[in-house]
């Protein structure tokens, strides 16, 4: 499953593919955390984001272009054009990079965007618990956020729990494990409680 995240900005879908995390050195270096699994594709010199920063942030409305990746101790860290030194560098910190979906490859068979697994109905063994609301993103995996009739849960995005993601019949099975959905054995396990409606999710921001 693919750590890119699809967004839509002004009616173009976007993928988010990394985010600044501090200062390295003093020549305007920045670290980062990857949000792709090629970063040798998405980071070469004259790569161009756009950035999602605070509204009375210098960078906001601008594009960052890359002038070289280089790896530090295993970790990423980025050098850009009109970043000259670390006051520079520390004024971009937590700012997300984006970049349009027309330069981006097709995504795998096991991965998807935010926007198509938002309001996808919930099934456990076939019965419905709820729908996805939203997508959170955390450094060990994915979780997908799922409104039942009275909680949020949050269940990790990986095979042994989402075995199956179904976009053309609006749905995606889950396989929590014991404890997950507790609350829900007594009832919608034994199928006593109403399918949720699911969302077009072509229509979910």
């Amino acid at each position: 499953m693919t750590t890119e995240v699809a967004g839509k900005k002004k009616g173009i879908t976007q993928l988010r593919v990394g985010r600044l995390t501090k200062a390295h050195g003093l020549k305007g270096a920045i670290k980062l955390e990857l949000f792709t699994d090629e970063p040798d594709r998405r980071f070469v010199p004259g790569a161009s984001f756009s950035l999602q920063v605070p509204t009375d942030s210098a960078w906001h409305g601008k594009n960052l272009e890359l002038q070289e990746l280089r790896w530090y101790n295993g970790h990423p860290v980025g050098f850009f054009v009109g970043v000259s030194d670390r006051t520079a560098a520390e004024g971009l910190a937590k700012a997300i990079l984006w970049v349009d979906s027309n330069d981006a490859e097709e995504l795998e068979d096991d991965a998807w965007y935010d926007h198509q697994l938002v309001g996808l109905d919930v099934r456990r063994d076939g019965i419905s618990v709820g729908h996805v609301i939203r997508v959170e993103h955390l450094p060990a995996q994915d979780l997908l956020v799922v409104k039942t009739a009275d909680a949020e849960v949050l269940v990790p995005l990986v095979k042994a729990i989402v075995p199956d993601v179904d976009l053309e019949a609006g749905f995606v099975s889950v396989t929590p494990p014991n404890g997950l959905f507790e609350e829900l054995d007594d009832t919608q396990a034994a199928g006593k409680v109403p399918a949720a409606g699911s969302a077009n999710a072509a229509d979910a921001e």
